[in-house]
């Protein structure tokens, strides 16, 4: 896979020449061994502060000038925001174009959550994995697409927080590249967005859904849910519509439209037992239809090949069915219909199945298609995805592709966690060395930053095998961290860097870790939680004095007295070894501090003042136009004057 090109060619269509699949080694072989590249710093406003995110010293925090400070955002119009919602569909799998199965026996739940939204109402639809939810959410989002002013903001929960989803509702209405509003700003700004979010995989309830709601008065909220989520509070007027199973005249109608062909009578007994089994979910019938045909590809034995033009590696390396033993194969068991994916993985492509190990270690996450090729080994492994989604083995999550409901599971029993540690290490090294390339741009790398953190999550309990362990989970969050930093996606930034300063002290990298506390201390510093961020910022200065790194040492002062200034708390750090050289002794005994003769003693505030003066910082360690450098504050020094002077009268 080429970073620096996104056409055809990445996804296998491209380009006269044949399609070779080269050696695992030659596609991995190189992933930490480019010549390094210039550092990408990103400047972008977030609340009143003007952050500099620099990769190689940690970012830089200042109160931000009039002149940087982004004017009232406008607006999206209607295209821009169906060009937004574009960009946010999951990608559409390679290969040929699979039919779209209907909707069936979900008309009354279509006319009452469209009737509801109507009135201004929010609705959240419980349903469980598997029964079709999503697609319902779909046909209900072009059903009110003119409802409100603002149309349909499509969003989606999967491991959002209040605080992300109220951001990602304020991009996707209003256009504001690289600004990420204050608290205040932010309410301010979403109380005017009068639209029908509709909001999929949503994973809490109670209060902060009610935060959510009293946040946007002028949205109706379209929620989809699964019944293990926490329901709302009886004030938040929020009215649960839920999404029972399908009947069985409409189960197997389901499966006749995924199998393409009306069913035998064997199979209509066989399809009634498993609409039994299954309560009814839709997902059942998907599989289901899926080793149906599968079963009709095996029944046509090899002349299969040569009439449809079925690449022989798509079948598996051992067919569960000889032609020669004749036309007849048997249907599955109740049981394997039950838990369909190992057989369903077992007659797919080579690439489908390495593609499930990938998936499975990483907890479900499927890596974006353009990924496939590099981390299977095969440079068509891209159509795998359309494999996997024509078999009902994964479902869309937002704009990614997760292992469906129930599958893992199988998939585990199956045996296809036993390498997992293998697949992760691989998937940190791909991953560190994508993330890295000057090429990737921020949102791509927060697109695929569920399967990044996966893999970090993944990759921290792992016993390393090699003395370099450790050092790939710090390359990874070292080039991740950054990028999601950039493109606004917090969360994922905070956990990056937890994971990356955790795996820093494993591997015993002192430099790191500092680099990581200071990070987390921006990261609060941004969020108005100054006690966290004094500390992780103490202790990223402690850190890199141990190391005298007086640059590193400079960068955090400066944020360390911003936390101060913003808190009203002086500084009271001792000196560090960073200031311990002989230009800082040299700068300190050429100006008495702050201006006072030597001949006077050091004196004290009155007591009932609250005033804590401590040792002055020296000049080349914290710069004189920052508010907070000066010990005490600007307070602080006026009264010391005030009181230097008044004892220089009276002698």
């Amino acid at each position: 896979m080429d970073p620096n090109r996104t056409g055809p060619e990445e996804y296998g269509h491209g380009g006269d020449a044949p399609r070779q699949r080269p050696p695992r080694e030659s596609l991995t072989s190189d992933f930490g061994q480019h010549a390094p590249v210039p550092a990408r710093t990103t400047q972008l406003v977030s609340g009143d502060f003007l952050l500099t995110v620099n990769p190689v010293d940690g970012s830089e925090i200042e109160p931000c000038p009039p002149a940087e400070r982004p004017g009232r955002p406008g607006k999206r119009t209607e295209a821009e925001r169906a060009e937004v919602a574009r960009a946010a569909a999951p990608p559409v799998p390679p290969g040929p174009a699979q039919p779209a199965l209907p909707l069936l026996a979900r008309q009354d739940e279509r006319e009452t959550l469209v009737r509801l939204l109507a009135r201004g109402r929010s609705v959240r639809l419980v349903a469980p994995g598997g029964s079709g939810r999503t697609r319902l959410l779909d046909i209900v989002a072009e059903d009110c697409a003119d409802l409100a002013p603002d149309g349909v903001i499509r969003l989606n929960g999967h491991r959002r927080t209040v605080d992300d989803l109220l951001h990602d509702l304020f991009h996707a209405a209003f256009d504001a590249p690289l600004h990420r509003p204050g608290r205040d700003e932010l309410l301010d700004a979403v109380r005017e967005i009068g639209a029908v979010v509709v909001l999929d995989d949503l994973e809490f309830g109670g209060a902060a859904l009610d935060e959510l709601l009293d946040a946007t008065p002028e949205c109706a909220f379209l929620f989809g849910a699964t019944p293990d989520v926490a329901a709302p509070t009886a004030d938040a007027g929020v009215e649960d519509v839920e999404l029972s199973g399908l009947d069985r005249a409409a189960g197997l109608d389901l499966l006749g439209h995924a199998v393409g062909r009306s069913l035998t009578d064997e199979e209509a007994t066989w399809a009634g037992d498993l609409w039994f089994e299954s309560e009814g979910l839709p997902l059942r019938f998907v599989q289901a239809g899926a080793l149906l045909r599968q079963r009709d590809r095996l029944r046509a034995g090899a002349s299969a090949v040569d009439e449809f033009g079925v690449f022989e590696d798509v079948r598996p390396d051992e067919a569960p069915f000889d032609p020669a033993d004749g036309d007849e194969v048997p249907l599955p068991s109740l049981g394997e219909a039950a838990a369909p994916a190992p057989l369903l993985a077992s007659r797919l492509s080579a690439s489908a199945r390495a593609t499930l190990r990938f998936a499975v270690a990483l907890g479900g996450e499927v890596p974006h298609q353009a990924h496939l090729p590099a981390l299977v080994g095969d440079t068509h492994a891209d159509a795998a995805l359309g494999e996997l989604v024509a078999c009902g083995l994964v479902s869309p999550v937002g704009a990614r592709h997760r292992l469906a409901a129930g599958v893992p599971a199988q998939l585990e029993a199956a045996g296809y966690a036993d390498d997992a540690d293998a697949r992760v290490r691989e998937a940190a090294q791909h991953y560190a060395w994508w993330t890295g390339h000057p090429s990737v741009t921020p949102e791509r790398v927060c697109a695929e930053s569920d399967a990044i953190l996966a893999v970090l999550t993944a990759l921290s309990p792992l016993a390393p095998d090699t003395a370099d362990e450790p050092s790939t989970a710090v390359r990874l969050a070292r080039t991740a961290a950054p990028a999601f930093a950039s493109g606004l996606y917090w969360s994922a930034w905070e956990r990056a860097l937890r994971a990356g300063a955790e795996a820093a002290r494993i591997a015993g990298d002192v430099g790191e870790q500092a680099y990581f506390h200071h990070e987390l201390g921006i990261h609060a510093l941004c969020a108005g939680q100054l006690d966290r961020a004094r500390a992780e910022l103490e202790a990223s200065i402690g850190l890199r004095g141990a190391l005298a790194d007086k640059r590193g040492t400079v960068a955090g002062r400066r944020a360390l007295a911003l936390v101060a200034d913003r808190s009203g708390v002086p500084l009271t750090l001792a000196p560090t070894a960073a200031e311990e050289v002989p230009e800082a002794h040299v700068e300190e005994s050429a100006s008495p501090p702050r201006g006072v003769p030597m001949a006077f003693p050091d004196l004290q505030p009155p007591a009932d003042t609250g005033l804590v003066v401590s040792r002055p910082v020296p000049a080349a360690t914290v710069p004189q136009q920052t508010k907070g450098g000066v010990v005490g504050g600007l307070k602080g020094l006026a009264r010391r004057n005030l009181v230097a002077a008044g004892a220089g009268a009276l002698l």
